[in-house]
């Protein structure tokens, strides 16, 4: 057998393998819903709502808040602002004349990044359970119930939920989206899921500890660090949002490759949980390190690989290999796959951290979030 086409052969078997392993492991466990021992329950709410130029949406999100299916009475919103547009004036406005939920707004002088805005919000919340939102994001009705719910379970001290619509209609997304909850409720029924979610994430306020200034994934790493705490973080798939999303290939990168870079940093910071923490630090963050930081470079590998290989069995034919691959990508991005959209998305996701991962090396990333105006009138 020719080397290059063993050696080929070879890498990608490598590469392939944890994900066979993962999908056997599913195939085992079987999980389904939440892993809490879910209770009616109806805790006292913060809910923080970091803001920036917003005028445009703020009102609908703010619409959504207040028609959420929980007491108001028993509701503040802390909306951390740093605009420079009217933003903050309209959110005063909107509650000048309604006597719930208590608003407390803190203006930021200067625009520092969201962790450090965050911080400040977190430590402002005086009530039992914490919610991070988005502004760009609606929640389901049921979502503070569900999470509740999910808190009352004496193990659970965080838990997170799924886009179960994209806004925008990509499906390059969805398919992401789809996996992604599988693999969440399989980590979670093993102990705890590593990902936390902007649009959606509860937080029991005792639990809440400080996130690095600098951190871009804020909300992951405030898990993680509950996790090292000794409590549990979860995934479950009855809290539900809707968050806007691009199938376009270059436009997705705004979004997703600044999400690589946060998961990437955050992982490597905390490099020494790996093993420790239970089924966390011996299943959940390995497969994570391979997916996030070991396949992407894998994935790469694998395409010159296999192009070498058939260039040197078919000569130039085997240029059909990227050829294949860039048509592959252009029917990936227009949402035409069918069902190996999922596969696809799958693939942008291995690009962005690609990306990512070679941007950080470079030293790139920084604590601000740039406005996509294309998403916000995806959510208006």
């Amino acid at each position: 057998m020719n080397s290059l086409v063993a050696a080929a052969g070879a890498l990608v078997a490598a590469t392939a393998l944890p994900y066979l392993a993962y999908l056997t492991l599913y195939a085992l466990v079987r999980p389904s819903g939440s892993p809490a021992d879910k209770r009616d329950a109806e805790p006292t709410v913060s809910i923080v709502l970091p803001t920036y130029n917003e005028s445009g949406i703020i009102e609908k999100k703010l619409d959504d808040v207040i028609s959420l299916d929980y007491p108001m009475e028993k509701v503040e919103l802390v909306v951390v602002d740093s605009s420079d547009d009217e933003t903050p004036e309209l959110v005063e406005e909107y509650f000048a004349d309604r006597e719930s939920p208590d608003l407390n707004l803190i203006r930021e002088t200067e625009r520092r990044g969201l962790a450090p805005a965050l911080n400040d919000a977190y430590a402002s919340a005086e009530n039992e359970m914490v919610v991070k939102t988005d502004c760009d994001s609606y929640v389901a009705d049921d979502a503070l119930r569900e999470a509740a719910a999910n808190l009352a379970d004496p193990e659970v001290s965080a838990v997170t939920g799924q886009n179960a619509e994209v806004l925008g209609g990509s499906e390059v997304e969805a398919g992401y989206r789809g996996v992604q909850a599988h693999i969440q409720t399989l980590e979670s029924h093993l102990d705890s899921t590593l990902i936390f979610h902007g649009p959606f994430s509860a937080f029991e306020n005792d639990a809440i500890v400080p996130i690095d200034p600098e951190s871009l994934a804020d909300d992951t790493e405030l898990a993680l660090k509950i996790r090292r705490g000794g409590d549990r973080v979860i995934f479950d798939p009855a809290v539900r949002y809707k968050e806007a999303s691009h199938s376009d290939f270059s436009k997705r990168r705004l979004q997703k490759d600044r999400r690589g870079m946060g998961l990437i940093r955050l992982l490597v910071q905390h490099r020494d949980a790996l093993g420790k923490y239970g089924k966390y630090g011996k299943v959940v963050l390995p497969f994570n390190w391979w997916f996030m930081i070991a396949s992407p470079w894998l994935v790469a590998l694998d395409v010159l690989a296999v192009t070498a290989a058939g260039i040197s069995v078919f000569g130039l034919a085997g240029l059909a290999v990227p050829a294949a691959l860039a048509g592959f990508v252009w029917l990936g991005q227009k949402d035409l796959l069918g069902p190996l959209q999922a596969f696809y998305a799958i693939f942008d996701s291995q690009v962005s951290l690609l990306h990512a991962g070679t941007e950080l090396l470079r030293g790139e990333g920084d604590g601000t979030w740039e406005v996509d105006e294309d998403l916000r009138e995806a959510f208006d």
